[in-house]
Protein backbone atom coordinates (compact mmCIF):
# COMPACT_ATOMS: atom_id res chain seq x y z
CA UNK A 1 0.00 0.00 0.00
CA UNK A 2 1.17 3.55 -1.10
CA UNK A 3 2.44 5.57 1.96
CA UNK A 4 1.06 9.16 3.35
CA UNK A 5 3.06 11.07 0.57
CA UNK A 6 2.17 9.07 -1.86
CA UNK A 7 -1.27 9.12 -1.13
CA UNK A 8 -1.09 13.05 -0.88
CA UNK A 9 0.68 12.99 -4.65
CA UNK A 10 -2.30 11.01 -5.72
CA UNK A 11 -5.03 12.71 -4.51
CA UNK A 12 -3.13 16.37 -5.68
CA UNK A 13 -3.22 14.33 -9.26
CA UNK A 14 -6.75 13.84 -9.12
CA UNK A 15 -7.37 17.38 -7.68
CA UNK A 16 -5.86 18.54 -11.49
CA UNK A 17 -7.77 15.46 -13.24
CA UNK A 18 -10.77 17.08 -11.50
CA UNK A 19 -10.46 20.51 -12.69
CA UNK A 20 -9.82 19.20 -16.47
CA UNK A 21 -12.75 16.02 -16.26
CA UNK A 22 -15.16 19.19 -15.34
CA UNK A 23 -14.95 21.10 -19.01
CA UNK A 24 -14.65 17.66 -20.57
CA UNK A 25 -17.43 16.27 -19.22
CA UNK A 26 -19.66 19.52 -20.56
CA UNK A 27 -17.80 19.44 -23.96
CA UNK A 28 -18.58 15.37 -24.37
CA UNK A 29 -22.68 16.41 -22.95
CA UNK A 30 -23.59 18.32 -26.01
CA UNK A 31 -20.97 16.81 -28.58
CA UNK A 32 -22.48 13.34 -28.43
CA UNK A 33 -26.03 14.03 -29.23
CA UNK A 34 -25.06 16.68 -31.85
CA UNK A 35 -23.06 14.26 -33.53
CA UNK A 36 -25.13 11.27 -33.63
CA UNK A 37 -28.06 13.54 -34.08
CA UNK A 38 -26.97 15.42 -36.87
CA UNK A 39 -26.90 11.44 -38.57
CA UNK A 40 -29.91 10.34 -37.33
CA UNK A 41 -30.95 13.37 -38.72
CA UNK A 42 -29.80 12.98 -42.75
CA UNK A 43 -30.39 9.14 -42.62
CA UNK A 44 -34.06 10.29 -42.36
CA UNK A 45 -33.66 12.55 -44.90
CA UNK A 46 -32.10 10.55 -47.68
CA UNK A 47 -34.93 7.77 -46.28
CA UNK A 48 -37.79 10.47 -47.36
CA UNK A 49 -36.44 10.64 -50.61
CA UNK A 50 -36.15 6.99 -51.26
CA UNK A 51 -40.15 7.35 -50.65
CA UNK A 52 -40.28 9.00 -53.99
CA UNK A 53 -39.32 6.27 -55.96
CA UNK A 54 -39.99 3.26 -53.93
CA UNK A 55 -42.73 1.02 -54.27
CA UNK A 56 -45.75 2.56 -51.96
CA UNK A 57 -46.04 -0.87 -50.26
CA UNK A 58 -42.31 -0.69 -49.27
CA UNK A 59 -42.27 2.33 -48.06
CA UNK A 60 -39.20 3.14 -45.60
CA UNK A 61 -38.15 -0.60 -45.72
CA UNK A 62 -37.15 -1.15 -49.15
CA UNK A 63 -33.72 -2.74 -50.11
CA UNK A 64 -32.48 0.24 -50.21
CA UNK A 65 -33.60 1.94 -47.24
CA UNK A 66 -32.43 -0.84 -45.33
CA UNK A 67 -29.04 -0.50 -46.69
CA UNK A 68 -28.83 2.91 -45.63
CA UNK A 69 -30.29 2.14 -42.09
CA UNK A 70 -27.17 -0.09 -41.92
CA UNK A 71 -24.80 2.50 -43.32
CA UNK A 72 -26.13 4.60 -40.33
CA UNK A 73 -26.22 2.51 -37.73
CA UNK A 74 -22.06 1.95 -38.87
CA UNK A 75 -21.89 5.91 -38.74
CA UNK A 76 -23.80 6.52 -35.70
CA UNK A 77 -21.14 4.64 -34.16
CA UNK A 78 -18.19 5.62 -35.23
CA UNK A 79 -19.48 9.29 -34.47
CA UNK A 80 -19.96 8.26 -30.79
CA UNK A 81 -16.62 7.05 -30.15
CA UNK A 82 -15.48 10.36 -32.53
CA UNK A 83 -17.20 12.61 -29.79
CA UNK A 84 -16.10 10.31 -26.93
CA UNK A 85 -12.50 10.93 -27.84
CA UNK A 86 -11.20 14.10 -25.40
CA UNK A 87 -12.53 12.00 -22.49
CA UNK A 88 -11.23 8.61 -23.74
CA UNK A 89 -8.08 10.45 -24.11
CA UNK A 90 -8.18 12.45 -20.88
CA UNK A 91 -8.94 9.47 -18.84
CA UNK A 92 -5.72 7.34 -20.44
CA UNK A 93 -3.59 10.21 -19.93
CA UNK A 94 -4.74 10.35 -16.73
CA UNK A 95 -3.77 6.44 -16.20
CA UNK A 96 -0.45 6.69 -17.38
CA UNK A 97 0.12 9.79 -15.03
CA UNK A 98 -1.83 8.43 -11.98
CA UNK A 99 -0.91 4.12 -12.18
CA UNK A 100 3.19 4.79 -11.61
CA UNK A 101 2.28 7.05 -8.61
CA UNK A 102 -0.35 4.45 -7.44
CA UNK A 103 1.94 1.55 -7.55
CA UNK A 104 5.26 3.39 -7.12
CA UNK A 105 5.92 1.11 -4.57
CA UNK A 106 6.75 -1.55 -6.95
CA UNK A 107 10.29 -1.70 -8.30
CA UNK A 108 11.36 -1.03 -11.99
CA UNK A 109 7.05 -0.20 -12.55
CA UNK A 110 6.54 -0.50 -15.79
CA UNK A 111 3.22 0.34 -17.50
CA UNK A 112 1.72 -0.16 -21.12
CA UNK A 113 -2.10 0.27 -22.36
CA UNK A 114 -2.51 -2.54 -25.23
CA UNK A 115 0.52 -3.81 -25.82
CA UNK A 116 1.19 -7.37 -26.33
CA UNK A 117 2.60 -8.61 -22.92
CA UNK A 118 6.29 -10.19 -22.93
CA UNK A 119 5.15 -13.10 -21.58
CA UNK A 120 2.06 -13.61 -23.39
CA UNK A 121 3.64 -16.24 -26.14
CA UNK A 122 5.20 -18.26 -22.70
CA UNK A 123 1.56 -18.93 -21.65
CA UNK A 124 0.93 -22.89 -21.88
CA UNK A 125 -2.02 -23.11 -24.88
CA UNK A 126 -3.37 -25.71 -22.77
CA UNK A 127 -4.47 -23.42 -19.61
CA UNK A 128 -6.64 -20.90 -21.82
CA UNK A 129 -7.83 -23.28 -25.28
CA UNK A 130 -7.47 -22.30 -28.83
CA UNK A 131 -8.19 -19.37 -28.98
CA UNK A 132 -7.39 -16.98 -32.83
CA UNK A 133 -7.77 -13.51 -30.96
CA UNK A 134 -6.36 -11.60 -29.05
CA UNK A 135 -6.69 -8.29 -26.81
CA UNK A 136 -5.07 -6.44 -23.98
CA UNK A 137 -5.72 -3.51 -22.13
CA UNK A 138 -3.13 -2.41 -19.53
CA UNK A 139 0.10 -4.39 -19.13
CA UNK A 140 1.74 -3.07 -15.44
CA UNK A 141 5.55 -5.13 -15.00
CA UNK A 142 8.00 -4.93 -12.28
CA UNK A 143 9.57 -6.27 -9.57
CA UNK A 144 7.41 -7.43 -6.15
CA UNK A 145 9.15 -9.03 -3.03
CA UNK A 146 12.38 -9.94 -5.40
CA UNK A 147 10.50 -11.74 -8.22
CA UNK A 148 9.99 -9.73 -11.67
CA UNK A 149 6.24 -9.95 -12.94
CA UNK A 150 3.98 -8.88 -15.53
CA UNK A 151 0.48 -8.42 -15.03
CA UNK A 152 -1.88 -7.97 -17.58
CA UNK A 153 -5.75 -8.03 -18.76
CA UNK A 154 -6.70 -10.07 -21.33
CA UNK A 155 -9.56 -11.01 -23.85
CA UNK A 156 -8.71 -14.39 -25.55
CA UNK A 157 -11.45 -15.56 -28.56
CA UNK A 158 -11.94 -18.16 -30.59
CA UNK A 159 -14.52 -18.09 -33.98
CA UNK A 160 -15.31 -15.00 -35.90
CA UNK A 161 -18.19 -12.74 -36.17
CA UNK A 162 -21.87 -14.03 -34.22
CA UNK A 163 -19.95 -17.29 -33.80
CA UNK A 164 -17.43 -16.25 -31.68
CA UNK A 165 -16.87 -16.78 -28.15
CA UNK A 166 -14.89 -15.85 -25.34
CA UNK A 167 -12.17 -18.61 -24.27
CA UNK A 168 -10.69 -16.52 -21.48
CA UNK A 169 -11.24 -12.97 -20.25
CA UNK A 170 -9.35 -11.88 -16.95
CA UNK A 171 -6.42 -10.92 -15.63
CA UNK A 172 -3.13 -12.35 -16.44
CA UNK A 173 -0.26 -12.54 -13.60
CA UNK A 174 3.27 -13.95 -15.11
CA UNK A 175 5.98 -14.39 -12.86
CA UNK A 176 9.59 -15.80 -12.78
CA UNK A 177 9.14 -19.50 -10.59
CA UNK A 178 11.22 -20.17 -7.58
CA UNK A 179 12.27 -23.42 -9.35
CA UNK A 180 11.77 -23.95 -12.71
CA UNK A 181 9.30 -27.36 -13.59
CA UNK A 182 10.68 -29.61 -16.38
CA UNK A 183 7.81 -29.64 -18.48
CA UNK A 184 4.37 -27.75 -18.47
CA UNK A 185 1.68 -28.47 -15.71
CA UNK A 186 -2.01 -26.68 -15.88
CA UNK A 187 -4.78 -26.39 -13.66
CA UNK A 188 -7.83 -25.39 -15.29
CA UNK A 189 -11.51 -25.45 -14.91
CA UNK A 190 -13.00 -28.65 -15.91
CA UNK A 191 -14.57 -28.32 -19.05
CA UNK A 192 -17.39 -30.98 -20.44
CA UNK A 193 -16.49 -34.86 -22.32
CA UNK A 194 -16.81 -33.26 -26.03
CA UNK A 195 -14.68 -29.98 -25.01
CA UNK A 196 -11.90 -32.63 -23.31
CA UNK A 197 -11.94 -35.11 -26.11
CA UNK A 198 -11.46 -32.43 -28.86
CA UNK A 199 -8.65 -31.07 -26.81
CA UNK A 200 -7.10 -34.34 -26.04
CA UNK A 201 -7.01 -35.03 -29.72
CA UNK A 202 -4.43 -31.85 -30.87
CA UNK A 203 -2.78 -32.29 -27.19
CA UNK A 204 -1.83 -35.68 -27.33
CA UNK A 205 1.73 -35.43 -25.20
CA UNK A 206 -0.53 -34.15 -22.18
CA UNK A 207 -1.23 -36.68 -19.43
CA UNK A 208 -4.29 -36.47 -17.08
CA UNK A 209 -4.14 -37.06 -13.70
CA UNK A 210 -5.84 -36.19 -10.34
CA UNK A 211 -5.24 -34.11 -6.76
CA UNK A 212 -7.05 -36.64 -4.41
CA UNK A 213 -9.01 -34.10 -3.41
CA UNK A 214 -12.82 -34.87 -4.47
CA UNK A 215 -13.66 -31.38 -4.70
CA UNK A 216 -10.97 -30.28 -6.21
CA UNK A 217 -10.75 -33.12 -9.03
CA UNK A 218 -14.73 -32.21 -9.44
CA UNK A 219 -13.51 -28.48 -10.26
CA UNK A 220 -10.31 -28.81 -12.25
CA UNK A 221 -8.26 -30.76 -14.60
CA UNK A 222 -4.61 -31.23 -13.61
CA UNK A 223 -2.68 -31.69 -17.42
CA UNK A 224 1.46 -32.11 -17.97
CA UNK A 225 3.45 -33.91 -20.07
CA UNK A 226 6.04 -34.66 -17.22
CA UNK A 227 3.69 -36.89 -14.98
CA UNK A 228 6.10 -37.94 -12.67
CA UNK A 229 7.08 -34.11 -11.60
CA UNK A 230 3.96 -32.79 -11.97
CA UNK A 231 2.22 -35.70 -9.28
CA UNK A 232 3.33 -34.39 -6.18
CA UNK A 233 3.00 -30.61 -6.82
CA UNK A 234 -0.51 -31.79 -7.50
CA UNK A 235 -1.08 -33.48 -4.38
CA UNK A 236 0.55 -31.10 -2.33
CA UNK A 237 0.95 -27.14 -2.45
CA UNK A 238 -0.76 -26.83 -5.74
CA UNK A 239 -3.74 -28.75 -4.05
CA UNK A 240 -3.54 -26.12 -0.98
CA UNK A 241 -3.07 -23.37 -3.35
CA UNK A 242 -6.52 -24.18 -5.61
CA UNK A 243 -8.40 -24.76 -2.37
CA UNK A 244 -7.21 -21.34 -1.03
CA UNK A 245 -8.05 -19.49 -4.57
CA UNK A 246 -11.59 -21.28 -4.21
CA UNK A 247 -12.43 -18.94 -1.42
CA UNK A 248 -10.38 -16.12 -3.05
CA UNK A 249 -11.82 -16.04 -6.36
CA UNK A 250 -15.34 -18.35 -5.93
CA UNK A 251 -17.04 -17.21 -9.13
CA UNK A 252 -14.67 -18.98 -11.56
CA UNK A 253 -12.40 -21.22 -10.68
CA UNK A 254 -8.67 -19.37 -10.98
CA UNK A 255 -6.42 -21.32 -13.41
CA UNK A 256 -2.08 -21.83 -12.63
CA UNK A 257 0.18 -23.06 -15.02
CA UNK A 258 3.80 -23.66 -15.00
CA UNK A 259 6.17 -23.58 -18.32
CA UNK A 260 9.63 -24.10 -17.23
CA UNK A 261 11.44 -21.18 -15.54
CA UNK A 262 7.68 -18.78 -15.98
CA UNK A 263 4.56 -19.12 -13.77
CA UNK A 264 1.30 -17.89 -14.73
CA UNK A 265 -1.89 -17.34 -12.39
CA UNK A 266 -4.85 -16.50 -14.40
CA UNK A 267 -8.04 -14.92 -12.69
CA UNK A 268 -10.81 -15.15 -14.99
CA UNK A 269 -12.93 -11.66 -14.37
CA UNK A 270 -15.31 -9.63 -16.37
CA UNK A 271 -14.38 -6.10 -14.47
CA UNK A 272 -11.98 -3.64 -15.88
CA UNK A 273 -9.65 -3.55 -12.92
CA UNK A 274 -7.81 -0.60 -13.52
CA UNK A 275 -10.51 1.50 -15.11
CA UNK A 276 -11.85 4.62 -14.56
CA UNK A 277 -15.38 6.23 -13.87
CA UNK A 278 -17.39 7.54 -16.88
CA UNK A 279 -16.11 11.02 -17.36
CA UNK A 280 -19.78 12.28 -15.45
CA UNK A 281 -18.69 10.85 -12.27
CA UNK A 282 -16.04 13.08 -10.25
CA UNK A 283 -13.00 10.67 -9.00
CA UNK A 284 -12.75 10.21 -5.43
CA UNK A 285 -9.22 8.75 -3.51
CA UNK A 286 -11.22 6.06 -1.42
CA UNK A 287 -14.24 5.00 -3.76
CA UNK A 288 -12.18 4.36 -6.85
CA UNK A 289 -8.44 4.60 -6.43
CA UNK A 290 -8.02 3.02 -2.97
CA UNK A 291 -10.15 -0.63 -4.38
CA UNK A 292 -7.41 -0.57 -7.24
CA UNK A 293 -4.98 -0.49 -4.77
CA UNK A 294 -6.19 -3.22 -2.69
CA UNK A 295 -6.82 -5.41 -5.68
CA UNK A 296 -3.48 -5.39 -6.89
CA UNK A 297 -1.87 -5.73 -3.92
CA UNK A 298 -4.31 -9.20 -4.06
CA UNK A 299 -2.97 -10.03 -7.39
CA UNK A 300 0.64 -10.38 -6.54
CA UNK A 301 0.28 -11.54 -3.18
CA UNK A 302 -1.80 -14.55 -4.86
CA UNK A 303 0.88 -14.56 -7.15
CA UNK A 304 3.51 -14.80 -4.47
CA UNK A 305 1.89 -17.75 -3.08
CA UNK A 306 1.76 -19.64 -6.11
CA UNK A 307 5.43 -19.19 -6.90
CA UNK A 308 5.64 -21.77 -3.97
CA UNK A 309 4.38 -24.68 -5.56
CA UNK A 310 7.18 -25.77 -6.92
CA UNK A 311 9.72 -25.34 -4.31
CA UNK A 312 11.16 -28.38 -2.43
CA UNK A 313 10.81 -29.11 1.00
CA UNK A 314 12.52 -27.10 3.36
CA UNK A 315 14.02 -24.72 0.99
CA UNK A 316 11.32 -21.82 1.99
Amino acid sequence: MPGAADIAAIKKDIETYEATRASVARRVKWRVPLFVGLMVVFVALIAWLFNKVADPNEQWFSTPHVFLYGIGLVASSVLYFQAMKPATRLQQSFRETLLPIIFGSIADMRYQHGGRPNSFDRLPREAVGAFNKQSFDDVVSGRYEEFPFELYEAELRVGSGKDSSTVFKGVIVAFEAIEPFPGVLVATRRTNAVVGFFRGMFASKMQDLSSGVPELDAAYEFRTDNIEAARPLVTGRLAQALKWLGETWPDDPARVALNGADGFLLLPQTKNFFELPDISVPLDYQTHVAPMISDMGAMLATAALVRKIGVRDGAI
